[in-house]
């Protein structure tokens, strides 16, 4: 699976379920990830990852994240793709993954953002 040989624990502190910014960066150049952004309409509309899709955790249900590659969350700052993950994860969906920097940390990192 993409998740053990990509996603390796690099930060001690870091939680099995969070994915870093240089392993996101790698699943994503090599087409191995679906990002999905739970983050409002016009919060993703003012830009997002390229690839990424939009459901909003205020309308999030777990049976919407497609199938096929392993999903990653993301939001502005890790706490609202924090509570998608969790209900993921209640919902049997356990190979879901988040970013905890969220957006913010995406941008700081230099990472690609089209609107």
């Amino acid at each position: 699976m993409i998740f053990s040989n990509l996603f390796g624990k690099t930060d001690l502190n870091a939680s099995p379920r969070d994915v870093g910014h240089e392993e996101l960066q790698k699943a994503l150049g090599e087409g191995g990830v679906t990002v999905i952004d739970v983050r409002e309409p016009h919060e993703f509309a003012g830009g997002h990852i390229p690839g990424a899709i939009n459901l909003p955790l205020s309308r999030f249900k777990p049976d919407q994240i497609p199938p096929g590659k392993p999903p990653v969350l993301i939001c502005q700052a890790g706490a609202r793709s924090g509570t998608a993950l969790r209900q993921a994860h209640a919902a049997g969906a356990n190979q879901v993954r988040h970013y905890p920097g969220g957006m913010n940390g995406w941008r700081a990192r230099g990472g690609e953002v089209v609107a």
